[in-house]
């Protein structure tokens, strides 16, 4: 499979089993794979982003963010394919391509996420990346720990 960024994508339990953060969002609800997740490439370390319909559990958060800190760089809710989804920027880990099962697809297509919204999905990563080197860590998994599995499996 080629991986591309921009488009989504769905995970293997394989990678939870060998990450075992409970950072990290079960894989599965309901019998579906779920969350579908958002993808930037880093060289050969795919970093994965979770989207969630639970839209109102996090515009609530997003809100207190923004009336405590006038910011919320941690959390977007946009509309992907005319439907809200929460974009949990918070909730993104480092991955290898062996880990991915399969693409998403929207009518029969790989869902290829609009550039404007991956621009603004890819600002944000950018910034709590930032914030982290600087001691501020947003992120609710360990990121640093499982990059370093994830760099031990290439070599």
């Amino acid at each position: 499979m080629k991986i591309k960024a921009g488009y989504l994508y769905h995970i293997k339990d394989e990678f939870f089993d060998k990450v075992n953060d409970n950072g990290l969002l079960l894989n599965h609800e309901k019998g579906k794979t779920r969350p579908t997740y958002f993808i930037i490439k880093d060289g050969d370390i795919l970093w994965f982003i979770p989207l969630s319909s639970k839209i109102q559990k996090y515009k609530n958060i997003y809100n207190n963010k923004i009336r405590k800190y006038g910011r919320c760089d941690s959390i977007l809710i946009e509309k992907v394919f005319d439907e809200d989804s929460a974009i949990l920027i918070q909730n993104a880990f480092p991955t290898l391509e062996k880990y991915i099962d399969h693409v998403h697809t929207r009518n029969g297509k790989p869902a290829l996420v609009p550039i404007t919204l991956q621009e603004k999905i890819y600002k944000k990563f950018i910034r709590l990346l930032e914030l982290k080197e600087r001691g501020i860590d947003l992120f609710f998994t360990d990121i640093d720990k499982i990059k370093e599995k994830m760099l031990n499996e290439i070599e």
